[in-house]
């Protein structure tokens, strides 16, 4: 729907539309931000995952106030007196499988999460048992 280049992303530009045909417009500086807080892998755009997170963000309160990726959040609803019942049909599909793939990318966060957290305990019981090593070693 927004992503005009047809190329899984949206851009700079695309967001620059889709926030004013939301109804709130941005700076350039703005939506330069709202992509940063989001973009995972620094390629200047949006990817679906990263568009994604956006709501994921949102519903955890992990956006500030005056946020545009807030606002985003907020507006993203359907008025069925301009879309008709073909667009909210669409938006309601595209809703169920956001809300799936939110599901599963909330596992993967908590799986990266949990990978993160054995590793570094496994670093710890290195330390750990090489100092024990050291220390006999030293005696």
């Amino acid at each position: 729907m927004y992503d005009s280049g047809k190329d899984g992303y949206i851009d700079l530009m695309e967001l620059k539309l889709m926030m004013e045909k939301l109804g709130a417009p941005q700076t350039h500086l703005g939506l330069k931000n709202m992509i940063k807080e989001v973009d995972e892998d620094f390629d200047g755009k949006l990817s679906f995952r990263e568009f994604l997170l956006i709501f994921h963000k949102a519903a955890a309160g992990e956006l500030e106030e005056d946020s545009g990726l807030l606002t985003l959040a907020k507006l993203s609803e359907i008025d069925v007196s301009t879309e008709g019942v073909k667009g909210a049909k669409n938006f309601f599909e595209a809703k169920v499988q956001a809300l799936s793939s939110a599901s599963k990318f909330e596992a993967e966060i908590k799986a990266e999460q949990d990978e993160r957290k054995r590793e570094e305990e496994e670093r710890k019981h290195r330390r750990a048992a090489f100092k024990e090593l050291k220390s006999a070693f030293t005696q």
